[in-house]
């Protein structure tokens, strides 16, 4: 009862707060020239700087003193994901939308409604979209982006070793929850900027082996600012896993971590068979990730890919757009 009361009580603070801060927390901040965020726009080839959603905070939370201090109330727990999450499910939130569809890249014409028409920034945030928005190549043996967001691939890794994220020290083995066969692995990090699409989908003809776990984690920030500062954060977040098997692709790992401001993952797909680009689930409010494990020399990634993961360099591209086909297929 007494945990209630302050949660209501935070509550409150926080929307009197959000209320008065003339939308600072949705306003673009000028990042130091070392530290921007830069990616290849898979559409045009042209590199692009990305425009950061509550810089500002983000860079006081991680390159700060006073902020890293902070991570156990900020990212510890899910209070103020959840805190977050009632408010931008109120009408109350409903003049955020403005602020975001004026953040380049947010492209609210794909939306099935017209902005105006949402009940409020989470109804907005989770929109659908217009029939054919994403085209993309139907054939089996294509393996398709799961949603919208900026790619990087992390090719031949072995399960006791970690993504090759700079300083990451946790294996592969404990972001997939369990142990994995030993061989060599693929892995396809899908990072989604609160400017995209969220609602996110099969990249393939599969089939659900089991029940989709659940792991408890913290909820830092997916954003390139916060990985310089926390390399293991993909282990460290609250994730759901689902293991899926396809004929054309073999078993793979599909995984949903959650980050700073995501109310919930919330899964809309039923049964066990699955129809490529059929939707899986959906993130709330809040960057989130999407990761692909699979086993390598199943897949034949697109070269433009690779070549810009090798960089180090994240594309960006859109839910449906091919990320590769079947190894044996593209190698003849």
């Amino acid at each position: 009862m007494r945990r209630k009361t302050v949660e209501n009580m935070f509550y409150v603070w926080y929307i009197v707060r959000e209320n008065r801060m003339n939308n600072s927390l949705l306003k673009v901040g000028q990042m130091k020239k070392s530290e921007n965020v830069v990616y290849i726009d898979r559409a045009t080839g042209q590199e692009c700087t990305e425009s950061v959603m509550g810089d500002g905070a983000l860079r006081f939370a991680y390159e700060t003193a006073l902020g890293r201090s902070l991570w156990g109330i900020l990212f510890g727990s899910g209070f103020l994901s959840r805190l977050m999450g009632l408010y931008y499910d109120s009408s109350l939130s409903r003049k955020k939308i403005s602020s975001l569809t004026s953040i380049p890249g947010c492209e609210a014409a794909e939306a099935e409604k017209d902005a105006a028409e949402y009940s409020s920034f989470n109804d907005f945030f989770i929109r659908k979209l217009k029939p054919g928005a994403r085209p993309a190549d139907m054939a089996e043996n294509i393996f398709c982006s799961p949603g919208d967001g900026r790619l990087l691939i992390y090719p031949d890794i072995q399960p006791d070793h970690p993504i090759t994220v700079k300083g990451a020290v946790r294996p592969l083995n404990d972001l997939c929850g369990k142990m994995l066969p030993a061989k060599s692995y693929d892995v396809a990090v899908l990072r989604l900027a609160p400017v995209d699409y969220h609602r996110y989908h099969f990249p393939c003809d599969c089939v659900q082996t089991g029940v989709s776990c659940k792991i408890a984690g913290k909820y830092h920030s997916v954003n390139p600012i916060a990985i310089r500062k926390r390399p293991d954060l993909f282990v460290e977040n609250t994730r759901v896993i689902t293991e899926l098997r396809s004929e054309k692709f073999g078993t793979f790992y599909y995984i949903e971590v959650g980050a700073f401001g995501v109310g919930s993952i919330v899964q809309t797909a039923v049964g066990e068979q699955h129809r490529k680009l059929d939707e899986k689930g959906y993130f709330k409010f809040g960057g989130s990730t999407i990761i692909l494990v699979l086993e390598h020399g199943k897949i034949a990634f697109s070269p433009d890919l690779l070549e810009a993961s090798a960089a180090g360099k994240e594309v960006r591209l859109k839910m449906g757009e091919t990320i590769g086909s079947v190894f044996a297929e593209s190698c003849q």
